[in-house]
């Protein structure tokens, strides 16, 4: 897989949205089961193709511009009606593929690929193989006030069996 994972607060736009900065939350309703990303594999669910209907935290993207009235564009009632572009090699329990950053949405007025995820949901964490693997040089540069041979020992006492 080339793209990363969409999860639980991943973030969407729509195209037809008269804010273009306008966005929503992805909220995944569909299963509890299937994490990403963090370390404790309890925070993250994966977006899957079930997540339809009012996924979405707002429900909005502000006014929609293909419902225009003689007052302006009337506000978005965000639908999820079926997504496109997932992952097809994997199926989760829920009978969901796989969300991933390239998977686009459809909605009952804007149509199919109308809805974007912007943002996938993911977030770096620094775990102990990253420090292991990392440059020591470069760690004392970014941050001299840390003593990298402490931290080294107290990992080395909390990993002991």
């Amino acid at each position: 897989m080339e793209n990363y994972v969409a999860v639980d607060g991943a973030v969407c736009k729509c195209k037809f949205s008269e804010d273009t900065s306008a966005s929503d939350i992805l909220v995944v309703k569909s299963q509890k089961k299937h994490f990403a990303n963090d370390k404790g594999a309890n925070k993250k669910l994966i977006a899957t193709t079930q997540d339809i209907n009012q996924t979405l935290k707002n429900g909005t993207f502000g006014k929609c511009t293909l419902q225009p009235n003689s007052s302006g564009n009337q506000p978005c009632m965000a639908v999820i009606t079926k997504w496109q572009n997932f992952y097809e090699k994997v199926t989760l329990s829920n009978d969901g593929k796989i969300l991933t950053e390239i998977s686009k949405a459809e909605c009952p007025v804007g149509g199919p690929d109308c809805i974007e995820i912007f943002k996938h949901g993911q977030t770096a964490e620094v775990g102990e193989q990253q420090m292991q693997k990392a440059d020591r040089d470069v760690l004392n540069q970014i941050n001299p006030l840390v003593d990298l041979e402490e931290i080294d020992t107290t990992n080395s006492v909390c990993y002991q069996n």
